[in-house]
């Protein structure tokens, strides 16, 4: 699949980029490298390979979910400058 041009500048005007009409050339011929590299990329046969997360092979660190009502509220609201009942008093900004 060649980019010509017309495809640059429809995918710049989608993206809200503008470019000048003498950047859209290189640009397609920049995304027509990138395509050419993909396409290379889907020749390799990786078939039984499994994929994964990181090429260093590690467990995933595992919690126990414990569910609680969190009970910090006096902690959370300490630095704020004004609260009421355990709630954030914040100026109105809408009138």
């Amino acid at each position: 699949m060649a980019i010509d041009v017309a495809t640059v500048k429809k995918v710049a005007s989608l993206s809200r980029l503008r470019e000048s009409d003498d950047r859209l050339q290189s640009l397609a011929g920049e995304l027509n490298g990138i395509l050419g590299w993909i396409e290379q990329l889907n020749e390799v046969d990786v078939t039984g390979v499994e994929p994964m997360t990181t090429a260093v092979q590690m467990p995933t660190p595992m919690r126990d979910d414990v569910v609680s009502d969190g009970d910090k509220v006096a902690q959370i609201v300490a630095n704020a400058p004004k609260t009421v009942d355990g709630f954030f008093v914040v100026p109105k900004v809408v009138e």
